[in-house]
């Protein structure tokens, strides 16, 4: 094995929707992300590993982006029960009163966005582990969940 260090980071996620531009909205509601490109061309490769992709909008907010896509025909339903995803993405903020904040907002954006939710699931309470890591756990109007967290005292 090659000595080489690598140190991956993350680039972006990325968020297959059946409703880009409300997906947008409360991405920029909740987290207040600013949109930074739209695409409607795609390479070939891009076609065939999403069949009928007909627009991608990158959104960031600090240093994370988020690529929010559909998939004409696509679905609709869930992944396999028995298949393999992702469970969730951690995101650190600075302090305890950021995921006091955020909650604040998601209850905000689920009250003023006219759109569908995959999940009827409230945010979790804020929660602290023996560790002192703050976490707080939503979920997109698309049920992907998203745990922010804070580490109290530490380097995060």
């Amino acid at each position: 094995m090659n000595a080489l260090a690598i140190a991956p980071r993350i680039h972006h996620v990325a968020v297959q929707t059946d409703d880009v531009e409300s997906t947008v909205k409360w991405y920029e509601e909740f987290l207040g992300a600013t949109v930074e490109w739209t695409l409607s061309a795609f390479s070939p490769l891009t076609r065939s590993r999403l069949p009928g992709i007909e627009k991608l909008v990158e959104l960031k907010v600090g240093t994370v982006r988020f690529h929010v896509f559909d998939r004409a025909g696509h679905t609709r339903r869930g992944p396999d029960p028995r298949g393999y995803q992702f469970q969730h993405i951690g995101i650190t903020v600075d302090s305890h009163d950021d995921l006091v904040e955020l909650r604040k907002r998601w209850w905000r954006a689920r009250e003023r966005q006219d759109l569908t939710w995959a999940r009827d699931e409230p945010p979790s309470d804020i929660v602290t582990d023996d560790d002192g890591m703050q976490s707080l756990y939503v979920l997109d109007p698309n049920g992907l969940e998203m745990e922010f967290i804070h580490f109290s005292g530490q380097a995060s």
